[in-house]
């Protein structure tokens, strides 16, 4: 099923565009209002998820390239391991490797991931996050999707 890699490579693509247009636009933290509950701002995430060990000396940076780096490689191996009836998965794995390899990108060649979709409302802000993100939440969402249907389908074969 590697075959769906043109959609990690789609995933990288839009992401690394949509960031390298923000960051040639925008100031460090400056944000244009879209809709009443969305802006498009720029920030720096050193961290990880929800900006994790933001504030660490730097170490961070290489830490967590190396456990995308190991991700993806499980990924891929995954991935091509899939059958042909299994596109549901196959997708939501290509969607999750293209997220992973568009921040890993950032974090080795920068030093930290552009974020710049933002989302919020009133005083509550959700962490601004890229197109990566939302590939990675996506393929998770499908993942868990796939697990509860197997699982399902199991429980009936088994009755």
């Amino acid at each position: 099923m590697l075959r769906w890699l043109w959609l990690t490579v789609l995933v990288i693509v839009l992401d690394q565009l949509s960031k390298h247009y923000v960051v040639s636009v925008f100031e460090l933290y400056e944000r244009v209002a879209v809709l009443p509950m969305f802006d498009i701002t720029l920030a720096y995430n050193t961290g990880a998820a929800f900006s994790f060990l933001s504030d660490a000396a730097g170490w961070q940076r290489w830490f967590f390239a190396a456990v995308a780096s190991g991700v993806s490689l499980m990924l891929i191996f995954w991935l091509r391991s899939l059958k042909p009836t299994e596109r549901w998965l196959a997708v939501a794995l290509a969607l999750v490797l293209g997220g992973a390899l568009g921040n890993l990108y950032d974090r080795i060649v920068l030093g930290h991931v552009v974020d710049f979709l933002l989302v919020y409302y009133k005083q509550h802000y959700f962490p601004a996050f890229n197109i990566a993100d939302s590939a990675i939440t996506v393929g998770a969402f499908m993942l868990i999707v796939d697990a509860i249907r197997n699982r399902e389908s199991k429980t009936q074969s088994e009755t």
